[in-house]
């Protein structure tokens, strides 16, 4: 699967979720996570998808960290299979 699919899989199940699956794009401060996603209820999480098997990159992981710090949930999405639990954490039913 690649990794636009994989994305285009994330976004409709954020939306059928009632969210907002934003496509971030920041120049200026690189290595963010590709997906900004806004859930009912004021949960956020970011989100970086991967090809299957792919890893972030050095800088990416520095982001990641420094989001976690604010405390936001990141996460690494590479298979279509983890969108669920992404899901599920960010949404507790």
């Amino acid at each position: 699967m690649t990794e636009r699919i994989l994305e285009q899989k994330l976004v409709s199940a954020v939306k059928a979720a009632g969210g907002i699956c934003i496509k971030l794009s920041c120049p200026q401060y690189a290595g963010m996570p590709d997906r900004l996603c806004i859930f009912p209820g004021g949960r956020v999480c970011f989100v970086e998808v991967k090809r299957p098997g792919m890893k972030p990159r050095p800088l990416q992981l520095v982001r990641h960290g420094m989001l976690r710090c604010l405390g936001f949930k990141v996460f690494v999405l590479d298979d279509v299979e983890q969108i669920p639990g992404i899901l599920e954490d960010v949404m507790p039913v």
